[in-house]
Parts: C-alpha cells; structure tokens; sequence
C-alpha cells in the first residue's frame, strides 16, 4: 500500500513517524493531512532514501537540479553537485541528465544521495528514441512507459510527468500571443510528439496505467507544468490556466487510486501575480502540494536569476506554495558547476526561511530567535553554525579580524549593541 492508502486505514507508517519527529507535527494531523492528499512523502517502496514531508503546515522544502547534458557530461561532477546540494541544504534532489551516459549519472547519485530523488522519465524515452529511432518524436507510448517503469524499479521517488499538454492545451499555446512558446523540455517533447503524430499525449490518455505504476511502486507523481510560462509577459495566460484545470481533474483521480501527487506550478511570474497563482492552484487542484519552479520575477537579470528566483519563491512560499525548486546564477546561460549550485540552495534556503517565519513555522522561529541571541552575546562561533552558510560569514569575520571579540570592523567602537550592554544595566 502507498503512504496514502495506510493513511486511510488509520496506519501509521515508519515514514510518518520520521516525519512527525522532523517537523514537530502532531501524528494524528500529519496521518489526516496524508490521508486527504494535502501532504506527499515521497519515498519509493524500492528507495533508500530518508523519509520527507511536502505539503500542508510543514516547512518549507527546497529542490536542487542536477544532471549533464550532451554538450557537458561527467558522472563524478554531477555526483559531487549533488552532494553539495545537499550539505548546503536542498531537502530533495532531481537528476536533469540527458547525456549519453544519463543512466550512470543517475545510478551514481542514488548510490550517493540519501534525500529524496525525483525524475523526468520523459527524457530517458527521448534520448532512446534519439539514439534508436533517429527523433525524439519517433517514441512510442511503450517507450513513455518504459521509461517511467525503469526508473520506478531503481527506486526514484517521484517524477515529473506532463500529463496537462495535451491537444488542445497545445492548440491554445498556438493561438496564444505568448513571446516564449513553451520552455519545458519535458512539455515541449510532449508537444512536438502530439504534433507530429497528430494523437493524444499518452500519459493523459492512459493516466489510469500511469497511476498503476506509481501506486505498485509508491511512486510520487509530480504533475509537470509542461506549459509554465517561460517570461513575465506569457505569464498566467490560457495556456498555463487550462493546462493547470486540467491537473486539478488528474489530481483528483490519483487519490481515488491511492497515488500520492503533488502539482508543479509557474516558473516566471510578475510580483503582483504570484499570490494570486498560488490561490488559484491551490482552488483548482484541492489543496495538492504546489511545488513551484522559482518563480522569477524579472528576465533581464541573467546571472543573478537565483536572486529573482528567491524573491518570488518567498512570496510564493508566504502565499502557500509548498515547494521550492532552487534556480542558480547559471540559468538560461549554462549547465551550473559547485559554486552555482551552492548559491542556488542557499539563496532557495533565504526563501523558504523567510516564508516560513510569515507562516508560523515553529522551527523558523527558533532558529532566528537563536540567531538574534548569538548576535546580541557576540558569539560569533554560533551565529556562524546557524547562518544558512556555515563559511562564507566565518570568511568575512576573518578577513577584516577585529582585536576585539565583542566588535567587528564594521562599527567597532561605536557598536550599537556594545554600547547599550556596557551603559543600559538590565
């Protein structure tokens, strides 16, 4: 049985009660939360990984993409990318790999990594399709399936499928005045599938055989937004909206099968849409965990897209979203190395906290309480163990050293919280 169908049955499962002991919830409302689709954990019957929970009253999660392409592949960099994700902070990883060598990348990082890792099959039916058939186009259903099967099998944890791009939603992206057309690579495979083979996408088609699989394997499914907006001006449009009503629908026949299911939500969202987004998702598919991709709220900022994506992702946090995807400074330039992804998770980690200290989340404000203590005694070892990033305030302390310990270079003398300790006695 999934984490879903034991919640039902008043089952309280070893992943709920690692859960409960992370987050601090009650057992009986994190097994009624499951129970009505409000809360996944994402954790394959094959997996290894550590138990998480995503969703209603939890805090706030982040993810972190990795994975190699075909102009830029190394098993043991993605690996070591994956694992520095995870010291910094990402709570789930997802492998991206489209390189020749995408199975042993993927192999390696569960080898590796003990958080939960996610997938887009689609790309493995693709690049078989490419290397066998001559065009990503010419995959068959069978291939789709396979693909979903294999990984299910290894032990992933949740995957992306694009089961909302369909033929009509895709007929509305051609009749849209959308700038960007359609940005997800999962969603634009599905599309120039439909296109091409003028037939229905066949994961929406046959989503009943879709949740088959995910129910015999407790597999997640994430539902992909294979028709995000890829710009702040294409967002919130028809295309996005249908293909979000028609999730809310797959939402709710994969919890009448038992299969847990979170929805994937905009990627490029302008500030003052994003509440309303998440408002939106939220009505339309139930209260599913919304795990959203940034958002970014600006385009012109390449480079420093892990900062317009942290902006966005704590309003989208503040407003309900669930689930954060992290972006990095690579973004729409090159596939990230350490340091992009290191600064990815980190500015991720910003937002999640901030959203969660808006929401109540107990663990967020003990820790900014802790903080505030730290810096008040000047105990400058344990502001740096609680920082987000444990080195780089340590670096800056250490580059300008004080010959005091209670003032750093920056006020010296005239430190505010010096003076008031050494003249306002409490």
């Amino acid at each position: 049985m999934t984490q879903l169908e034991q919640a039902r049955k008043g089952q309280i499962t070893p992943e709920m009660e690692k859960v409960t002991e992370n987050e601090g919830i009650e057992i009986q409302k994190l097994v009624r939360r499951i129970s009505k689709g409000l809360i996944v954990i994402p954790k394959n019957i094959n997996g290894k990984t550590s138990p998480l929970g995503i969703g209603k009253g939890l805090r706030t999660k982040v993810n972190a993409n990795v994975g190699s392409s075909s102009e830029l592949e190394d098993v043991s960099w993605e690996v070591e990318k994956a694992r520095i994700a995870v010291k910094f902070g990402s709570d789930t990883l997802m492998d991206l790999s489209t390189g020749p060598q995408f199975k042993k990348v993927r192999k390696a990082i569960m080898k590796e990594i003990t958080v939960p890792i996610g997938t887009v099959p689609i790309y493995e039916a693709a690049i078989g399709a490419l290397q066998s058939k001559g065009a990503i186009v010419n995959m068959d259903e069978d291939d789709m399936f396979q693909a979903i099967i294999n990984q299910a099998k290894e032990g992933v944890d949740f995957v992306t499928v694009h089961c909302g791009v369909t033929r009509d939603t895709v007929e509305k992206v051609k009749e849209s005045d959308r700038i960007m057309g359609i940005v997800s690579r999962g969603g634009a495979f599905t599309a120039a599938w439909i296109l091409k083979n003028q037939e229905e996408n066949p994961l929406y088609k046959n989503y009943d055989y879709l949740l088959e699989i995910a129910r015999e394997y407790d597999v997640t499914l994430s539902l992909g937004d294979g028709l995000r907006p890829g710009c702040t001006h294409d967002s919130t449009d028809i295309p996005q909206l249908s293909e979000l009503s028609i999730l809310g629908k797959l939402v709710e026949r994969a919890r009448e099968k038992g299969v847990q299911v979170m929805v994937e939500g905009p990627g490029h969202v302008p500030l003052h849409q994003i509440e309303k987004n998440i408002q939106i998702q939220k009505k339309v598919c139930k209260g599913a965990p919304f795990y959203v991709l940034g958002p970014l709220v600006t385009d012109i900022a390449p480079g420093y897209d892990h900062i317009t994506s942290a902006i966005g992702g704590a309003l989208a946090a503040g407003a309900g979203a669930d689930y954060l995807c992290y972006v990095t400074p690579a973004e729409h330039l090159s596939i990230p190395d350490e340091e992009d992804v290191k600064e990815g998770v980190i500015a991720s980690r910003i937002a999640a906290q901030a959203a969660d200290i808006s929401k109540g989340i107990g663990s967020a404000w003990y820790a900014e309480n802790k903080m505030a203590h730290a810096r008040k005694a000047f105990n400058w070892d344990l502001q740096f163990d609680l920082a987000l990033d444990h080195e780089k305030p340590r670096r800056y302390r250490e580059r300008r050293p004080s010959p005091k310990e209670d003032m750093c270079t920056m006020c010296g003398e005239f430190c505010a919280i010096k003076l008031v300790r050494d003249n306002i006695k409490k």
